[in-house]
This record gives structure tokens, sequence and C-alpha cells, in this order.
């Protein structure tokens, strides 16, 4: 078996994992909220991932997120060695947050372990008056680690306010009623962007690898297969759960109702189409965290717990340097072994 079988396999691997470590992005308001059963819910996200592969491919008509993960380094800088190591250190750090329960981010995870791969590859931030890093790509995508969770929290106390102040003459028990429905659309489109955006990052992966190893010329001409593989893989992995961060998203930032659940999932999918658009990684779970806390916000601050907030914080401004620094160490050993 060639090594670049062997960091398909990986990636798909690693896309797998996306799926159930981040399952709890798209159900867990939905089953707090039980609209859904948990068996229903992760099937239910599982479809609309992998239905996100015809969105990207026919309605957006390109891969654009992947397209810019697999130029965040200088291709000079990739290698099969830098993109194994990079695979390992994300699927290390994604493996420890989900058993700590912590809504971490996967992308960012991949992002770091690439970028630090690479860095200790080139032996710093540059080699031969050559940049490593390729900044243009790579600065709005570390922007949008504070700017995806605000944008998601700002729509989601916006979309809320306005439908309390709608509905506020409604009959209780009939909106409720028609919010549970509206849920599932609103969590159909949450996992719509769910897949749209993390699929095509082990795409992007997928990509550099082969044109590292002389198989594809341009990423953009990456064969219809990967990113097939790569929708498959995430909505495989979805459906294998992730209930420990489902506690997390799901009841401890704030408690959810089917009116908010609405909220919070389409300002998550809003924030994930324009951002899908635009060409830019973003954590899905970053987006959702930040909207669940938007449509807390709207009853009282209070009501939304910031201790757990703030832990989450930290874990995401941990992951891309922690997943970096594991990277590099991984390539180190790999060097010894070679």
């Amino acid at each position: 078996m060639s090594f670049l079988v062997i960091i398909i396999i990986l990636a798909l691997v690693f896309d797998y994992i996306n799926g159930f470590h981040d399952a709890a992005n798209s159900i867990a308001t939905i089953v707090s909220t039980k609209v859904l059963t948990p068996f229903q819910a992760v099937i239910w996200a599982a479809l609309f991932n992998f239905a996100a592969f015809f969105i990207s491919k026919y309605v957006i008509g390109e891969f654009k997120i992947g397209n810019t993960i697999a130029n965040s380094v200088n291709k000079d800088f990739i290698t099969l060695g830098v993109i194994f190591s990079g695979l390992i250190a994300a699927i290390a750090w994604n493996l420890l947050t989900w058993w700590f329960g912590i809504p971490s981010s996967s992308s960012h995870a991949l992002l770091g372990g690439f970028m630090g791969a690479a860095l200790a590859h080139a032996g710093g931030w540059m080699e031969h008056g050559k940049v490593v890093i390729n900044y243009a790509k790579v600065i709005p995508t570390f922007s949008f680690i504070f700017l995806a969770p605000l944008i998601g929290m700002v729509m989601a106390f916006l979309i809320a306010i306005l439908i309390i102040n709608l509905c506020k003459r409604s009959n209780p028990y009939k909106a409720d009623k028609w919010f549970r429905r509206l849920q599932l659309i609103s969590s159909a489109l949450l996992s719509l962007g769910h897949g749209g955006n993390d699929a095509q990052k082990v795409l992007g992966i997928i990509a550099a690898a082969m044109v590292a190893n002389g198989n594809l010329d341009n990423i953009k001409n990456v064969p219809n297969w990967v990113p097939f593989a790569c929708f498959t893989a995430i909505a495989v992995g979805t459906m294998s759960g992730g209930w420990r961060i489902v506690k997390t998203m799901g009841t401890r930032i704030t408690k959810v109702t089917p009116l908010e659940g609405v909220c919070a999932e389409t300002a998550g999918a809003l924030t994930l189409f324009l951002t899908e658009k635009l060409g830019i990684p973003v954590s899905t779970t970053h987006t959702i965290t930040g909207s669940i806390i938007g449509v807390g916000a709207t009853k009282r601050l209070s009501a939304v717990r910031w201790g757990v907030t703030i832990n989450l914080l930290w874990a995401w401004i941990l992951t891309i340097p922690v997943s970096a620094l594991l990277a590099s160490l991984v390539y180190f050993i790999f060097q010894l072994f070679k």
C-alpha cells in the first residue's frame, strides 16, 4: 500500500471523527428540545451532511473552502510527511476534546496541524527566501475564530427578538407546535452548512497530498470520487453521534426552547452559507455556540452560563497552537523512522 493511499485513508478517518465530534453542532438543540430522539436526529443530520455535496458542486459550483485549506501552506513545503503529521495531530486533538466533551474546532485542529508540520519541515517561518505559510489564506481564517461566533450570536439575537415580537400575541401551545416543526428545517439547513464547510477541508488536504505526490496538477481538478468520499465519511461520522458534546452544547450553555432552537440554527446556517460562499474555513462549533449564546441573551445575560462559555473560548484559542505543536513533534518522530 502506497503512502498516498495511507494518507487518504487517514484523512477520511479524520473526516469520520470530525462527523461524530461535530454531530452536536447540528443536533444538540433539536435533541435538547425533544423535537427528535437522538437516533432520529443523527440520521436527519447525516442525510443533509451528505446532501451538501450536491449544493457545493452543482449550486455553488466549486469547492472554495477545500481550495483555501490546500493553499494555506506554500506548495514548496507540502510533502506527504507533512500532511501525515498534520492529520495525526488533528485526530489526536479531536479525540482528546471529544473525550472531555469540549466542542472544539475540528477545522482549526486540521489547519493547525497542517501548518505546524510544514513549519517543522521548513525549520522555521521562511526557507530560502520563501514564506512557509500563505497568510492571505490563513489570516481570514484566524480572524473568523472570533468573527464566526460573534456573527452567529448577533444574528441569532436579532432573529429571536424579531420572532418574539411577531409572535407575542400567538397562542403559546400552537406557537410551540409550529416551532417544533420549523426546527426540523433549521437543523437541516445547519447540517447542510456543516457538511459543506467541514467535508471540504478534508477534500483540500487530500487534494494537496495528490499534488505533492504528482497525481494531480492542480487542486481545482480534483477527481469527483474525492469530494464524494469526503461528504460520505462526514455523514457516516455524524450518524455515530458524539453524545458527550451534545450535552455541553444542548444544555450546559443555556436552556433552549424550540423557538430558540430555530433562531440559533437559522443564524448558524446563514453564517456557514456566507463563509462557504466567501471560501473562508470557519468552525461550525464556534458558529453554533455563538448562536446559542445569542438566543440565551434574549432572556437575560445571566441565562447564559458564562463560566462554561469562557472554558470553551480557551479551548478554541488553544486548538491551533496545540495542534501545530503536536504536528511538529509527530513530524520529527516521523523523520527518525523515515
